[in-house]
């Protein structure tokens, strides 16, 4: 199950540089968008060993006052709706502002886990003047200062004993979902994969009611389909659609094995791909990219190679994904993406013999050893893979701290070589031996 933690709250309360303690960033994952987008905030954060995705709803407003507080209303009802848990940031300095209490009714109703997150309590005199937030009738407050980060811990533990354990499903099938910004044909694909023939296609009984999962078993493939794409828009959240399908993106996302990143041959890879990709790299995903409406791009001899060039450069430094160029309406290569999804996610489960890993690496490493460091040499005694969901490696060596980013990037670019690991990211760990 994915944990999804909501960043709510009226402007300038501190959600951003919340959003930035939890996830360790001091930047969000992504730099910088046209218009309203401009502040995209979504990232992962771990505690005690748990992951999951902080969302911080401040990148969702538009500037303009009037607008602003309807945007906010709107955005706290889908993360209502959307979110596993709550945080509502308020700031000891103001008190409560009316916002606030509307805020707080609305939360008073959801079913979700709510903590309210009172901020800039930078020293034990404020400490009284929080005391005034329990009157939100939202139960316990927690004080904190998201500057230097006190209080922090204490809310995450707090936090992370409203997830839901982590289930180990009993389905084995490969769960592929696909992503992408809206209108690149996410539909398209689906519907052209099923066709009307709507028996092969089971919607699955128990799934949650905010993902579809599409049984799809044909031309050899056998998989479930995660649809968001075919999603109920509900009505009250029109204005806020982005915001709503960036929810529905990560959700997804978490829940998949493999992940399907669609764009627009005509618009190419914008910022909030990147952002998704990132987003699936960093969740340890597989992850085929797909071009679709190639139909429509004036083609020379060197259009796709110049193409999948300026992919990979913008997708650096994790770029050995595969890239499969489709038109959706005219049919062309969709049978195509299913193939390569599957190799993807073969690739993700696969094992390598310790015997086979030394055989091929250790000559590798002898050839080009890591750098000396201070006069010290580091020798990599042996490798082996570690159990896990996706591909990780141990390299057991007498100094793991002296081995620099550079090589580590070495390291993994020969394992690829090597052993195909495309379209997954892969972990290398160095452990004292």
């Amino acid at each position: 199950m994915s944990n999804i933690v909501a960043i709510v709250g009226r402007p300038n309360v501190g959600k951003s540089t919340l959003y930035n303690r939890l996830t360790e960033s001091r930047k969000a994952i992504v730099d910088d968008f046209s218009g309203v987008t401009r502040d995209r905030h979504y990232g992962v954060a771990e505690w005690i060993g748990r992951n999951f995705t902080v969302i911080d709803t401040g990148g969702y407003v538009a500037n303009s006052d009037d607008v602003f507080e309807a945007a906010i209303r709107e955005q706290v009802l889908i993360a209502i709706e959307e979110a596993s848990v709550i945080l509502f940031v308020v700031d000891v300095t103001t008190g409560i502002t009316d916002l606030d209490d509307e805020i707080a009714t609305m939360l008073r109703r959801s079913k979700k886990p709510v903590f309210v997150v009172v901020n800039k309590v930078d020293h034990g005199l404020l400490q009284s003047d929080a005391t005034i937030f329990y009157s939100l009738g939202l139960g316990e407050i927690h004080n904190i200062s998201s500057a230097t980060g006190a209080g922090t811990g204490d809310l995450l533990d707090e936090v992370v004993k409203t997830f839901d354990e982590d289930v180990v499903e009993e389905n084995t099938l490969p769960k592929y979902a696909i992503v992408g910004r809206p209108n690149v044909g996410k539909s398209s694909i689906i519907n052209s994969l099923i066709g009307k023939d709507r028996n092969i296609v089971t919607p699955v009984a128990g799934t949650t009611r905010d993902s579809i999962h599409i049984h799809y078993n044909q031309y050899g493939h056998e998989f479930m389909l995660i649809d968001t794409a075919g999603m109920r828009k509900k009505t009250k959240v029109k204005e806020n659609i982005e915001f709503y399908s960036v929810m529905r993106t990560i959700k997804a996302l978490e829940e998949a094995d493999v992940v399907i990143l669609m764009l627009d041959a005509v618009e190419g890879l914008e910022a909030q791909d990147v952002a998704i990709f990132h987003l699936a790299e960093k969740n340890k995903k597989g992850v085929v990219v797909v071009v679709n409406k190639w139909d429509l791009i004036e083609k020379n001899n060197k259009t796709v190679k110049v193409f999948e060039e300026t992919i990979r450069q913008k997708l650096a430094p994790f770029n050995d994904v595969p890239i499969v160029f489709t038109s959706v309406t005219e049919k062309q290569r969709v049978l195509k993406v299913l193939e390569t999804a599957g190799k993807v996610y073969e690739n993700r489960g696969k094992k390598i013999p310790t015997s086979k890993l030394n055989d091929v690496m250790l000559p590798i490493i002898e050839n080009n050893p890591p750098p000396a460091l201070k006069g010290k040499h580091i020798k990599i005694k042996y490798i082996t893979q570690i159990k896990g969901t996706s591909p990780m490696f141990a390299f057991f060596c007498n100094l793991p701290q002296y081995i620099k980013e550079g090589y580590i990037r070495f390291l993994e670019n020969k394992l690829r070589e090597n052993f195909d690991f495309e379209g997954v990211p892969i972990q290398l760990f160095f452990r004292q031996k």
